[in-house]
C-alpha cells in the first residue's frame, strides 16, 4: 500500500507562485506514474500533471502548460508542483496520485481510474 501526504497549499494573488509537495511511503525506480489531479466546487477531478518515475515524458493539460512544472525526487520520495502564474481558475483542491501499473501508454491518457493511491488533498487559493 501506499500512502500520500501533500502540502504546500495556501492562498495568493493573480500571478502569484505557490510549490506543492507530495511525499510517498514509496517512490519506486521502475517504471510506474505519479500525478498531480485537482477540483473545484461542483466540477470533476480532472488531471493536472503526470511524470513517469523512470524519467519518461511529462504531460499537461492544456490549461496549465507553461506555467506549471511537475518534478520528481526519488531519493526523497517525493513529488513536486511548481505553479507560476496563477490564476483565479487554479483554485481548487489538490491531489497527488499514483498509478502503480506500468502503461504501454506512458502519462499521455491522464484519468483518475488508473490511480490506485490519493492523498488527502491540499487547498490553493487565487484571488486578488
Amino acid at each position: 500500500q501506499v500512502q500520500l501526504v501533500e502540502s504546500g497549499g495556501g492562498s495568493v494573488r493573480p500571478g502569484g507562485s505557490l510549490r506543492l509537495s507530495c511525499a510517498a511511503s514509496t517512490y519506486s525506480d521502475s517504471k510506474h506514474y505519479m500525478a498531480w489531479f485537482r477540483q473545484a466546487p461542483g466540477k470533476e477531478r480532472e488531471g493536472v500533471a503526470c511524470i513517469p518515475t523512470d524519467g519518461g515524458s511529462p504531460f499537461y493539460a492544456d490549461s496549465v502548460k507553461g506555467r506549471f512544472t511537475i518534478s520528481q525526487d526519488n531519493a526523497k520520495n517525493t513529488l513536486y508542483l511548481q505553479m507560476d502564474s496563477l490564476k483565479p481558475e487554479d483554485t481548487a483542491m489538490y491531489y497527488c496520485a499514483a498509478d502503480p501499473v506500468v502503461r504501454s501508454y506512458g502519462c499521455r491518457v491522464l484519468r483518475t481510474s488508473r490511480f490506485y493511491y490519493w492523498g488527502q488533498g491540499t487547498q490553493v487559493t487565487v484571488s486578488s
